[in-house]
């Protein structure tokens, strides 16, 4: 049985800052690590799995399907340059979750066709934290992919507090966040203004009327 994908994914770099995500509530963690050793990289991935698990949160790893299944994560999330959804399938098996990045709904449904499970979509915003990325989507190109699949939309970059509830409108399931989060100054607060946006975003109009 695969875990459930949480609306706010938090990516993160490090223990301390997972643990400060989780403290504020974070749903799913995306752990994302570019530098050191396999081994050292294997270990946070390791650590930050086991908060995840003591959180009943969602622990997707990027790039990397073998350190998610040694690690018990719950997932993992491969972009363009890493390997295919088709080939991270036979790593990590039928019972993890398989996300990958999307631009357009061209390779939205491809990438659907081939296995994933959800979609990382963006940039929607320009980033702060990658600014070699392409011309932002705009709302309007993360309902344009929302539209074309029947997966759950995870709008990524630039996305703030803020700018939740118009991305949620445009059909995203959830956002994805990295310097609203690791750049704040108390990142467990920051966490926990995302975790409301999203509650509030997620309620329909008609409730409570």
């Amino acid at each position: 049985m695969k875990a459930s994908l949480g609306r706010l994914h938090v990516l993160v770099d490090s223990v301390s800052l997972a643990e400060a995500a989780l403290e504020g509530g974070a749903p799913t963690l995306q752990v994302r690590l570019k530098l050191g050793s396999d081994r050292r990289r294997f270990d946070t991935v390791a650590a930050i799995a086991d908060r995840c698990r003591a959180a009943g949160a969602t622990c997707i790893v990027d790039d990397r399907g073998d350190f998610a299944v040694a690690a018990g994560a719950d997932g993992v999330h491969v972009g363009d340059e890493d390997l295919s959804v088709a080939a991270v399938r036979r790593v990590v098996g039928s019972h993890l979750l398989v996300g990958a990045t999307a631009r357009n709904p061209e390779s939205a449904r491809r990438l659907v066709a081939a296995g994933a499970d959800y979609l990382g979509v963006g940039p929607s915003y320009a980033s702060g934290t990658k600014p070699d990325l392409p011309d932002p989507l705009g709302v309007e190109g993360v309902r344009e992919v929302a539209a074309s699949v029947p997966v759950p939309v995870i709008a990524i970059s630039g996305v703030t507090a803020e700018r939740v509830p118009e991305l949620l409108a445009a059909g995203a399931w959830g956002v994805a966040v990295i310097g609203a989060v690791a750049r704040a100054d108390d990142p467990r607060e920051a966490t926990h203004a995302l975790v409301t946006a999203v509650a509030r975003a997620s309620v329909p109009e008609d409730v409570g009327t």
